[in-house]
């Protein structure tokens, strides 16, 4: 491993430029920042051997871009691209992605975004469950956002006009682009042609692929991968893998995160949160809800006069039913099926092998009701709501329901019918306590009252626990 041999004075330079290859994925002259891509360059014979010896990915960095193919051992409904606004991608921009990106690919120097338009919408026409037609307001910001989510990342640069014009009146506004076709092309390189595949398990890395050593990598992988590491998910050579000290140790050196090892599994925790696709504690009204639900499902598992909670194991991996579901998305119009290949081993759990060893303990976790979430949540509104955003006020059913899809995002908690289960790594945020920030009077240009401002203001959330440090995924 090449991270041993850095000296220590250039370790944390190292470090970065791993943190930051591992959380992009792409990078750039102009993403994220203009020093991002010369600092990769700096290291990129050590980050290539590290990133494929730790974890099977390969590093290609070239005079203007850098790009890490990873491998993709689950589903995750959890990742996934985000609008500049920080909304997920749907299967509408997910769709015009890939048609924008083919037009890029054929197109010359130069291109105006009704071009662009022209383009997709021919294409579309073409592919079954597509459709995108510029005169639907949502069809329109749908293509914007995946134009804005290319300029991002330099493979289109404005070099006339604007595309929120266009949005708004296709018939007025117009933009016109310098293409990157380098960043294009590093954008979009699957292992494999997509046309030639009926499941998307083709594109998951084999389980019963590469003995010990891939067993290895598929942990490491998974400490970057998720914010939390639960043992009771792994089968038992997993298992034993992840509680290997070496296993962590070798991530952690290689990025400069803290590992955090627990009876119940293993997460990396970094304090900078570079490599956090999602900052939680964060900012924002969900999330510091969020935070607060936390701190009261802790209260709730921990309060001895309480009835005791009902406790039941995490349910059975339900992956099965996304791969299903995206597998009934394909579009079966386009594949050649001549050449058509699947894969079923991929991504699947194999059959188990008997042994003589003890089955290990299936461990149950508290049940917290759906009822006393929304009953909480209501009474958080109550105290805090005039520091929340409008919006979450007038909602608190849409509050509860954003909050715990942070907080299972984060693992901390898992979806069960009828409400959720609190997870170990939950126990981090318990203590949380609030502060609200007083508005002063004085500062106001036309204060309405001296009551009615001292009231106002902000409230920040914080936990003894966390000392704002973040679980690490990218």
């Amino acid at each position: 491993m090449r991270a041993r041999s850095i000296a220590p004075l250039e370790a944390e330079s190292y470090q970065r430029a791993a943190r930051l290859i591992l959380s992009r994925h792409l990078v750039t002259a102009s993403y994220p920042d203009r020093s991002a891509l010369p600092l990769l360059r700096r290291w990129a014979t050590e980050l290539r051997e590290d990133l494929l010896e730790l974890f099977g990915f390969r590093l290609e960095v070239t005079e203007t871009t850098a790009r890490l193919f990873t491998v993709v051992d689950r589903l995750d409904p959890d990742s996934g691209t985000r609008t500049a606004t920080d909304r997920p991608f749907d299967r509408r921009r997910y769709a015009y992605l890939a048609l924008v990106l083919a037009a890029l690919g054929r197109a010359g120097a130069q291109i105006s975004l009704s071009e662009l338009a022209e383009y997709v919408v021919a294409e579309s026409s073409r592919v079954e469950g597509v459709e995108f037609a510029p005169s639907r307001g949502t069809d329109r910001d749908a293509f914007v956002d995946v134009v804005g989510w290319l300029t991002m990342r330099g493979a289109i640069t404005v070099a006339d006009g604007d595309a929120g014009g266009w949005a708004r009146d296709p018939a007025i506004g117009e933009a016109l682009y310098d293409i990157d076709r380098a960043v294009v092309t590093a954008l979009f390189r699957p292992p494999q042609a997509l046309q030639h595949i009926d499941s998307v398990r083709a594109l998951l890395a084999p389980v019963s692929a590469g003995g010990t050593q891939e067993v290895a990598r598929r942990m490491r992988r998974a400490l970057v991968q998720r914010p939390v590491v639960y043992a009771e998910e792994l089968d038992d050579e997993e298992a034993v893998q992840l509680a290997l000290p070496r296993t962590a140790a070798d991530v952690a050196l290689l990025t400069g995160l803290v590992v955090e090892r627990r009876a119940e599994g293993v997460a990396l925790v970094g304090p900078s949160g570079r490599l956090s696709d999602v900052r939680f504690p964060g900012t924002g009204t969900v999330a510091q809800v969020a935070l607060l639900l936390a701190g009261e499902i802790c209260d709730r598992v921990l309060d001895a006069d309480a009835p005791e909670p009902v406790r039941v194991p995490l349910p059975m991996d339900t992956r099965a039913d996304l791969v299903a579901a995206v597998d009934a998305a394909l579009p079966r119009s386009s594949m050649f099926t001549g050449l058509r290949s699947s894969d079923d081993t991929a991504g699947e759990p194999v059959a188990e092998v008997p042994s003589e060893r003890e089955p290990r303990p299936v461990p149950e976790h508290p049940l917290v009701e759906d009822a006393w979430l929304a009953e909480t949540v209501s009474g958080l509104v109550d105290t805090y709501g005039r520091t929340f955003a409008s919006q979450w006020q007038a909602d608190p059913g849409a509050l509860t329901q954003a909050a715990i899809g942070v907080l299972a995002g984060q693992r901390l908690v898992a979806r069960v019918p009828g409400g959720v289960l609190a997870l170990p790594a939950l126990a981090r945020f318990r203590g949380v306590t609030v502060s609200v920030r007083r508005r002063d009077p004085h500062l106001e240009l036309f204060p309405r009252d001296r009551e009615a401002t001292a009231t106002a203001g902000t409230a920040t959330v914080a936990s003894s626990q966390t000392d704002s440090s973040e679980t690490e995924k990218c």
